[in-house]
């Protein structure tokens, strides 16, 4: 089985007054289900009130990420999935919850890990 990273960015979720804990409740309710049958790896959010730090290989600290690259923001959750198919169904599962569109990306394999 693959795993698959199901995310948005913070931008994209944007969820009408008086509707946030609503979300909370329907995004918790999948990631339930996700539990329940066995395919939840773990998922979670950036804290985007600690600001990214870019450290090299000698051990240099600079602040922010990579300058050419995109914020990184938003939420993730990774399932181990049988078929690119099913994590599809999982994406708009979550994608209804949140109410907003998810990003689909496989894990490569890595033997080692």
């Amino acid at each position: 089985m693959a795993k698959y990273l199901i995310s948005f960015p913070s931008a994209a979720m944007v969820v009408p007054d008086g509707e946030l804990r609503e979300v909370g409740r329907d995004a918790h309710a999948v990631i339930d289900q996700a539990k329940a049958v066995g395919v939840y790896v773990f998922g979670g959010g950036i804290d985007e009130d600690v600001p990214p730090v870019l450290v090299s290989a000698d051990g240099a600290v600079a602040k922010g990420g990579y300058p050419w690259a995109p914020s990184l923001d938003g939420g993730f959750t990774v399932l181990e999935l049988p078929s690119r198919d099913e994590a599809i169904a999982w994406a708009a599962r979550i994608a209804k919850a949140c109410r907003c569109d998810q990003e689909l990306r496989v894990f490569g394999f890595d033997p080692q890990s």
